[in-house]
Formats: C-alpha cells, sequence, structure tokens
C-alpha cells in the first residue's frame, strides 16, 4: 500500500444497525452509503470498551482498556502512554484533531500537532458519579434522556456545526500547503449522542408514529444487565411508547444531522483536489442500545451497543467489499501507520491492520475483545467475538454466549445449554490469556476507590452530582446529585 493523507471520521454512540447501508429501512444517510459503496465496509467491528472515555484510549493507543488503566469516564488519556499520534507527530508528520477527544484536558501532551476546538472530560475530573460501583447508585441525571427529545437546537449540535466547518477550512488550507510526509486529520463529531434533539429539517423526515419499538418483548435481563438497567434507569423516565417514538425519531435525526456534515466533509475533500492522495477512515467509539431490550445509552456487551460502524476508502482501498473478520479499535493504531507509510508500531500492539485483515481471506478464528469497568457496573463485563460466536463474561456471574449467524437479534442466550459446554469453555481459555478477569476487575476497582478517596469520598462525590452529558468547550458543567 503506497502511503497517502488520512482522514479519520468519528462519531459518537452510533449504532450500527442504524445507517442505510447496513440495510435500515427507513434512515437515511447518503453520504455514507456513498463512502461504503467506494470502500471496504467492516460489518463485524465493535468497540474496544463501550463508553466513551476507554473506547477513544484504546483507539489512541492501540491497547486494551486493562493494559492502560483509562478504565472509565473519569480516568481519560492523560498521555502517559504513547499513542500513534505521538509517534507520527514525532516523526515529523502534521497530525491535528479537530472536536471531541474526551482526554484528561487540553494541557496534557495528547500527540497531536494542533487540538481545535476540542472537548475533554467535563470540569477536568469527568463522571466522578460514575466510580461508584458499591453499592451502585442511582443516577437521577438519567431522567434527562426522556425529557430532552425531539426537534430543536443544542449546544452539540451547533458544536458538530462547527466542527464540520473547522473541517472544511481545514482540508481547504492542506490543498494550498505543501507536506514533506502524509497528514492525519481527526475530526470527532458528538452526534448521534444525546441528547436527543434534532435539527427540526433532520427530525422532520421521521415520523414518530412509523418508528419501530424494537425487542421490546425480550427474555428477563441478565442479572448483570438487570444490576446496570437499576442504576441508569433510562427506560423508567419514558411516560409512554409514544414519547419512546419521539426518541428514536429524534436519533434518527442526528444520524442523519451527522450524515449530512460528512458529506460536506467529503464534498470538501473532493472540490479540494485531495480525494486522490487521502484514504478515509469512518468510525464511531461506541453503540447505542436506542430501547432495545428496555436498554438505552451504552455500557453493554450486545450489538447495539458494543458494535461500531466502520468503514475504509481511498487510494488502494478495495470498492465494494464487505469483511466479514472481526476487528476493533486496538487495530487502528497499526492501520494509521500502514496508510501514512511509518514505521511507528510496537511489536506488542494486539491489533493488526485494516486494510491487511481485508485483503485476507474471512478469519473464522480471529478473536476481538472488549471490556467494561465503568458506570453502572456492579462487576467487568468482558466480550469475546470469534466467528459466529460471541461470549460475554461477567465477573462473579453467569456467562452469556450467543450465535449471531442464527441468532443476530442475540434472544437466545446459549450460555445454560450443556451443549456447548465446550465451547464456553474454550472462550473462558481465550480470555484467560488475554487477562485475569478477576485481577483486572479487581485493580479497575482499586484505581477507582482511589480516585474516589482523593476527592472527598463517595458521599460528597453524591452530593456534587453527575451531569448528564459532556459540556461543550466554554460551556458551564450542570451538575444533578443526591442533594
Amino acid at each position: 500500500m503506497d502511503r497517502a493523507n488520512l482522514l479519520i471520521i468519528m462519531d459518537d454512540e452510533h449504532n450500527k444497525k442504524v445507517l442505510g447501508y447496513n440495510g435500515h429501512r427507513m434512515v437515511s444517510t447518503p453520504n455514507l452509503d456513498r463512502l461504503a459503496a467506494r470502500g471496504t465496509v467492516f460489518d463485524a467491528a465493535y468497540s474496544s470498551s463501550p463508553i466513551c472515555v476507554p473506547a477513544r484510549a484504546a483507539f489512541a493507543t492501540g491497547r486494551y482498556v486493562h493494559q492502560t488503566g483509562y478504565w472509565d469516564n473519569a480516568i481519560a488519556y492523560d498521555g502517559r502512554v504513547r499513542s500513534w499520534t505521538h509517534e507520527l507527530r514525532d516523526a515529523g508528520h502534521v497530525v491535528t484533531s479537530i472536536g471531541k477527544l474526551h482526554y484528561a484536558n487540553e494541557e496534557i501532551d495528547g500527540g497531536f500537532t494542533e487540538q481545535i476546538i476540542p472537548m475533554h472530560i467535563e470540569a477536568g475530573v469527568g463522571d466522578l458519579y460514575g466510580l461508584i460501583r458499591d453499592p451502585l447508585p442511582i443516577r437521577h441525571q438519567s431522567a434527562d434522556l426522556a425529557k430532552s427529545i425531539g426537534p430543536g437546537e443544542s449546544s452539540y449540535i451547533r458544536y458538530d456545526r462547527d466542527i464540520t466547518d473547522k473541517t472544511v477550512q481545514w482540508l481547504n488550507a492542506a490543498a494550498r500547503r505543501r507536506h514533506d510526509r502524509p497528514w492525519v486529520l481527526f475530526s470527532s463529531f458528538i452526534a448521534p449522542h444525546s441528547p436527543l434533539i434534532a435539527p427540526p429539517e433532520f427530525y422532520a423526515m421521521y415520523d414518530p408514529a412509523r418508528v419501530p419499538l424494537v425487542k421490546r418483548e425480550h427474555p428477563p435481563h441478565h442479572p448483570w444487565i438487570k444490576a446496570w438497567n437499576d442504576c441508569y434507569g433510562f427506560d423508567s423516565y419514558f411516560e409512554s411508547d409514544a414519547q419512546r417514538r419521539i426518541a428514536i425519531a429524534s436519533y434518527f435525526g442526528l444520524v442523519s444531522f451527522l450524515d449530512h456534515n460528512v458529506g460536506q466533509i467529503l464534498h470538501a475533500l473532493e472540490a479540494s483536489g485531495l480525494a486522490g492522495s487521502t484514504r478515509v477512515i469512518f468510525l464511531s467509539d461506541h453503540g447505542d442500545n436506542l430501547g432495545a431490550r428496555s436498554l438505552w445509552g451504552k455500557s453493554t456487551m450486545y450489538e447495539e451497543s458494543a458494535g461500531i460502524p466502520m468503514i475504509a476508502a481511498g487510494p488502494g482501498v478495495a470498492t465494494g467489499v464487505r469483511v466479514r473478520t472481526p476487528v476493533s479499535h486496538v487495530d487502528c493504531y497499526p492501520s494509521v501507520a500502514q496508510a501514512v507509510g511509518a514505521s511507528i508500531v510496537p511489536k506488542d500492539l494486539p491489533g493488526a491492520s485494516l486494510f491487511d485483515i481485508a485483503s485476507a481471506p474471512y478469519d473464522a478464528g480471529r478473536t476481538v475483545f472488549s471490556e467494561y469497568h465503568a458506570a453502572g457496573s456492579p462487576s467487568a463485563a468482558y466480550m469475546l467475538r470469534t466467528g459466529q460466536y460471541k461470549y460475554i463474561h461477567y465477573t462473579g456471574y453467569a456467562p452469556e454466549l450467543f450465535d449471531l449467524e442464527a441468532d443476530p437479534e442475540e434472544m437466545h442466550d446459549l450460555g445454560r445449554d450443556p451443549r456447548y459446554r465446550a465451547l464456553l469453555d474454550t472462550f473462558t481459555s481465550r480470555l484467560a490469556a488475554i487477562c485475569d478477569p478477576v485481577e483486572v476487575d479487581a485493580r479497575a476497582k482499586r484505581d477507582q476507590a482511589a480516585l474516589i478517596a482523593r476527592h472527598g469520598g463517595a458521599q460528597k462525590i453524591l452530593r456534587r452530582g453527575g451531569s448528564s452529558y459532556t459540556p461543550i468547550p466554554g460551556e458551564d458543567v450542570k451538575l444533578l446529585g443526591e442533594g
């Protein structure tokens, strides 16, 4: 693969099923559909942790969350572990970010040549509320999900418009500059992350009365999921199915808004003459349950939450290809390096280049890994995807096992079926080869307990409260707690 510039577009909390190119019957995403048609789609792509801060740290470092200790939305990337941005910048490449990073703060060295309108964790401390896991608190701020829905304006919408404008400006300026080495531009959006308020013209595309409510009839929640859901309680704050439909219609509107912004960026890439010398990677940090199983938000290992959209396109990338081999965020570090022609990949990284995976035959034996140690979790959750099977390990609880070919909606847990005992044992061994799940769970909780103590203890944090969303640059934090 010849070296080229690289444009990475990341969005936030994007359920991979809510895309035209993935077969959604209602949502309109013409720009991403065209990108998928002229590139390669990774059908089995996963978040390395289904929550913002750990996922973005794994994307940056190419390492699993338990390897770096960026456990949750209060223990954010601080530059302590070198990232592909550090390596490229120090080798003379221009590496620019525009928009959401969710790092510790703007003062740390995140490895970028320049950060433009960066969003970092709230108030420099992040989600302290989410550190408290024993006992799990009730997150009263979750009520905002059901309240902030429908057509309108929000600071997130304005922020995404600003990100789009500044990305277009950057590309136009890049076309006039001479670069000795390929550049990397990381443009990172908020949509379709809540609040589920969509620009009126995009909300109007979707009639709430026609919006389906998926998996409202579902098996009883796994005990780990029940504990998480009891903490967040998102669904309990909706007063009716009509209100839920408005929320989902708003999400669809935000997806189309995001697609519109992506379209402006891709048009600027073409108009500036850079398309022929620039590869594009589109992906999300994690998904969104979006009401499936009466769950909302992220944090679970089900496909809606842990699965992510991922596309690669541009010079040297196969067109119209769908890759079934599982991949994840940790595969992005070697992919970025290969895309720009840099020899910067440490030998101990767990990932492999997406471009190499795409050019190889389907690998039914490749295993990808995800983990969760953050808000609402009574213990660590781990996911392994190999071939058609997904294994979910909950520390201290029974596991779940799904056959995604026979049961793509994950409605039939095979974990208690004695016919799958040998397969469960195989997955247990694979997990043990990656990490000690009990030791990692204990280590995450120790780090979180130490941070709780540094902030005055759990009761002080609960009285301080938590926020529904990370504020955009310059916006005040709004906290809601126990009083």
